[in-house]
């Protein structure tokens, strides 16, 4: 019974990793795109007018989703970072 738990709880966190990866980046990027289109409205005279606060948002969305790529290619080549160069960004293997 302990080892049906123990991959029992290995498929929830990989659920919850796709859940968060697959779901979650997309929407948070979809977000930073729809505040970056808010960002500068035209006014009926032709003016255009910023609104800081959607472009602060939209910044801060895009710069979660591009850390979390570099992230994610850091993590797949910690192998290859760690065997030629000697870094280890993820612990020791």
């Amino acid at each position: 019974m302990s080892t049906f738990l123990t991959h029992l709880r290995a498929l929830w966190d990989v659920f919850v990793a796709a859940l968060i990866l697959g779901a979650g980046l997309p929407i948070v990027f979809a977000l930073g795109v729809r505040w970056w289109s808010i960002a500068g409205v035209t006014g009926s005279d032709g003016s255009v007018r910023r609104n800081p606060l959607a472009l602060a948002g939209a910044c801060a969305c895009l710069a979660v989703v591009v850390a979390v790529v570099i992230a994610g290619v850091l993590f797949v080549a910690k192998a290859f970072l760690a065997d030629r160069l000697g870094i280890h960004l993820f612990g020791e293997d």
